[in-house]
């Protein structure tokens, strides 16, 4: 086989830092194969794609040591515009990727720009279309899209150039989990039918291996820690040691003292061989505690045969009830376009419904201004850089006490106070352009929680992060939640957050509420999660091949232990 990515010992810099983001790289990739590259935040992952696709050291400056070649050209010689013609990279943000004011002008843009007759550039948008589905969304707009829609019209555009490599950077960050299955079928699909070389570089490990890969390349502060087979990786501790979280249905069998076997073909559970692990399992899920019974309390917010429309006649919400308790921290999930947002927005007052009603400790809150249920019940927005309008962080936090004429002394008291809840109070005095995207989120809730309010509400709150900044958000949530009392509502795609975060979840397809239980039940029905647009934990098919029929049971125990080992951990 022949290389075609090629790096020896190679050694990258950013002109503006003291120490390299990449030491002694060496990795060779070959030609048609189908590879994972896996790492925290800021382990040097971003920085190889980049240097595969040329954008270091043209947009990022800085100095190498080293070797590299792509298909046989150096990139640093070579140009953005030169490796464009090698590689296609799909953005996680795909909005700063759209150039057109419709779908097949967008996908025929780098035709266009190479002065490709019609007669030829027609065919060749519908064959690309046709190869990722979008078809029927040839005159449409890009803005009008859904995320999993846009992605795809994404890779029609970098495919188009009949580039010899495919780099997705974090293709599932803003997916559903059913249109990110969909997503990594059709890299899969591309892959198989195109011949081309793949690269996918993503955090959400287990969803990423929804398909094969040939080898999973693993980043750690800028060095290659491990690069190997799927099914060998995943039998050793690495992904745990730096920080990735392994697919749960391996955590589960290591719990249950199982030792995995790269010969069980653990890459995926639908056909891994779980008879040598079966017993342990079952003796495990027979010891393991269920949860405690959550006490009821009174409820803190109740909505009543809620129903809205944008345009008459077209409902995006009805029939909407449910109540939620005080101190719960419960999660709202289905589908893009499902009507989460919307019932968010209603909540807070940013739209008023066309029928039923909101109650906020009993009372009902139409009266209220958006300014007066703010104080009560705080919105964070997915994107902190939506949210943050001063340049300092305190003044940032401070903006809501400040706009409702609260004495200064009272504004720094409760200002300090909330930024040592949210660890932030060592960086008081910075600027929030040097926070990092989870530090900046903090600065979004601690801006929220001055105004002590009894509900909060989160969309997406850990969308892009990686496990271990995931995990600092969640239990950072968790632990105001306990010791604040303050109710919480999370707007999540992340089937793992509902599962080990939260008690309840309110599932809502095509406008309407179809389920309200527990997460590990909603998780362990088909009927729900295909409707829904969820997908079914690993941990239920683990389940139902170790002969354990009480599936759901079984994934309620192992969220109890994982909680009870991070409370003592």
């Amino acid at each position: 086989m022949t290389p075609i990515i090629e790096f020896k010992d190679y050694t990258f810099k950013y002109r503006s830092q003291v120490e390299p983001t990449l030491r002694h790289v060496n990795l060779t990739i070959h030609a048609g194969e189908k590879v994972l590259i896996v790492g925290p935040s800021g382990s040097g992952k971003s920085t190889l794609a980049h240097c595969i696709n040329g954008l270091v050291p043209f947009s990022f400056p800085g100095e190498s040591t080293g070797s590299l070649s792509v298909k046989g050209k150096d990139p640093a010689k070579e140009g953005i515009f030169g490796m464009s013609k090698l590689v296609g990279t799909v953005l996680q943000d795909t909005d700063g990727q759209f150039i057109g004011l419709t779908v097949a002008e967008d996908i025929a843009f780098a035709l266009e720009n190479d002065c490709v007759p019609q007669e030829e550039l027609f065919p060749r948008v519908d064959e690309v279309a046709e190869t990722v589905d979008v078809k029927s969304l040839l005159d449409h707009a890009p803005t009008e899209l859904s995320g999993g829609q846009k992605q795809r019209v994404s890779m029609a555009g970098v495919m188009i150039d009949d580039v010899d490599i495919l780099l997705f950077d974090e293709p599932l960050a803003n997916l559903d989990p059913a249109t990110g299955k969909r997503a990594i079928d059709l890299i899969d699909k591309i892959s198989k039918t195109t011949g081309k070389t793949v690269l996918i570089i993503e955090h959400r490990l287990e969803d990423a291996l929804y398909r094969d890969v040939d080898r999973i390349v693993v980043v750690g502060d800028g060095e290659i820690v491990a690069d190997r087979k799927p099914d060998e990786l995943l039998c050793t501790d690495v992904l745990e040691k730096e920080g990735i979280r392994e697919p749960l249905y391996i955590t589960a069998l290591k719990h249950a003292g199982c030792t995995v076997k790269a010969e069980s073909l653990p890459q995926h559970i639908e056909s891994m061989d779980l008879a040598p692990y079966r017993e342990k399992v079952q003796g495990w899920y027979q010891k393991a505690q269920l949860p405690p019974e959550r006490k009821p309390t009174e409820p803190v917010l109740e909505v009543k045969d809620l129903g809205f429309s944008y345009v008459p006649g077209k409902k995006v919400l009805q029939d909407i009830h449910f109540r939620i308790e005080k101190g719960e921290m419960l999660s709202i999930v289905g589908k893009n376009g499902a009507g989460k947002s919307t019932l968010s927005n209603l909540i807070c007052g940013f739209i008023n419904p066309d029928q039923g009603e909101i109650l906020l400790e009993g009372s009902d809150i139409s009266g209220l201004s958006i300014k007066e249920r703010g104080e009560v019940i705080g919105l964070v927005m997915q994107n902190p850089n939506q949210m943050i309008s001063k340049p300092m962080i305190f003044d940032e936090v401070a903006l809501g006490l400040t706009v409702r004429g609260v004495p200064e002394e009272e504004i720094r008291e409760r200002v300090n106070e909330t930024l040592k809840i949210c660890g932030l109070y060592p960086f008081r005095n910075w600027p929030v352009s040097a926070l990092s995207f989870g530090q900046k989120k903090r600065v979004t809730i601690a801006s929220i929680l001055v105004m002590n309010p009894r509900v909060l509400i989160l969309d997406e709150p850990t969308a892009g992060q990686d496990f271990r900044h995931y995990t600092e958000i969640m239990e950072f949530l968790k632990d105001i939640n306990e010791r604040l009392g303050i109710t919480i509502i999370m707007i999540t795609h992340d089937m793992h957050l509902m599962l080990e975060y939260t008690d309840r979840a309110i599932v809502i397809a095509d406008g309407r509420m179809i389920a309200d239980d527990a997460p590990a039940r909603v998780l362990t029905d088909r009927d729900i999660a295909d409707r829904a647009y969820l997908k079914e934990t690993s941990l239920y098919e683990l389940a139902v091949k170790c002969g354990i029929s009480d599936a759901s049971g079984f994934v309620e125990r192992f969220i109890h232990f994982e909680r009870e080992e991070r409370a003592n951990g």
